[in-house]
């Protein structure tokens, strides 16, 4: 049997082992990634063990990813080593590449392709949601930082996705309970909020999540599903070419486009490579089932550059010198602004 090729759909599932339901969407031809929460696990080794079940399940090429930015949007944390907020690295710029070589070595130990990190959001101060995710409230300095942390995950062999392009800072509402409006013009948000997204494009970054944030001065449709911000801005004016990752289609900033099947079909129109769909067993089975079975050579070379590249599994990563140095490093780090 031909392996299976990398599907548009992420899915997710509700245990720390899998169900007959979850082999089957795994090996749905949709499929083309899985994200792990905090529901799913318990330790390094467990969750090892689930994502080698996941991969058998699959028969052929599936992406897990996972949210491990540090702070308060840490999946994994008994057994992995505690980062700190985004905007504590501002006070010691160099544990930045540090602490991203760190998160990725720890991830990648397991089996993880890929974090959905840097958050490349400025800070506006004005919304709960992003906050200390936000390098800076300086759109220089939140790009080099989060520079600095993509090259960490790099040089361990992570690959990077920024979010929430072009900027969901300046919002106070939260996009998983509503659809946040920013009345900015697109002049005011290219002079601040896509500054890190264009210096992180232009050192190579290697995958975009979209807002769930309506900008009406700009486009009428949410930036996720805008061919508009998708297209003519990040692939056109900032030249981006690698994977476009929606930001999840079940939450509430996205129900305004219509039911999941709609919401999956305009983000992929606009220039979506992979549609997360999340939390919602019963919406992620509509999509699977309902969006055309495509195959696209291109957005298929864009996800594989999201393939995680392990070298030493966990219990050899902890005797690792440099696991031990750095390790320490952010714990205590971590540990002065718990």
């Amino acid at each position: 049997m031909k392996p299976q090729a990398i599907g548009p759909v992420m899915i997710d599932i509700e245990a720390h082992s899998l169900s007959a339901l979850d082999k089957e969407k795994i090996a749905h031809p949709n499929t083309g990634a899985l994200i792990l929460f905090a529901r799913n696990y318990d330790s390094p080794r467990q969750v090892a063990d689930l994502i080698k079940q996941i991969r058998a399940a699959r028969h052929g090429d599936i992406l897990i990813a996972v949210d491990q930015e540090g702070g308060r949007v840490q999946r994994f944390q008994t057994g992995f080593t505690r980062l700190p907020a985004a905007a504590f690295y501002a006070e010691q710029p160099e544990l930045a590449e540090a602490a991203g070589w760190l998160m990725a070595s720890e991830l990648l130990a397991v089996d993880v392709d890929f974090s959905f990190a840097p958050v490349l959001d400025v800070d506006c101060g004005v919304s709960e949601i992003i906050g200390n995710r936000s390098f800076s409230q300086d759109a220089k300095l939140a790009g080099e930082l989060a520079g600095a942390f993509r090259q960490g995950m790099r040089s361990a062999g992570m690959a990077a996705t920024g979010k929430h392009f072009p900027g969901h800072g300046a919002v106070a509402l939260d996009s998983h309970l509503t659809l946040p409006v920013d009345e900015r013009d697109l002049e005011t948000i290219r002079r601040q909020d896509l500054l890190p997204f264009k210096q992180l494009i232009e050192q190579g970054l290697e995958a975009i999540m979209p807002a769930h944030v309506v900008y009406p001065q700009v486009d009428r449709y949410p930036a996720g599903f805008s061919s508009f911000w998708l297209q003519t801005i990040l692939r056109g004016e900032l030249g981006f070419d690698g994977a476009i990752f929606s930001d999840d289609l079940s939450m509430e900033g996205a129900a305004s486009i219509g039911d999941f099947t709609e919401r999956a079909g305009l983000a992929q129109q606009a220039g979506c490579d992979m549609l997360l769909v999340c939390n919602n067993s019963a919406a992620a089975e509509q999509v699977l089932d309902k969006l055309p079975i495509s195959q696209s050579s291109k957005r298929e070379q864009r996800l594989q550059a999201m393939r995680g590249k392990c070298l030493l599994d966990k219990d050899a990563l902890v005797k690792n010198d440099k696991w031990q140095t750095v390790s320490k490093q952010i714990t205590e780090f971590y540990e002065s602004h718990a």
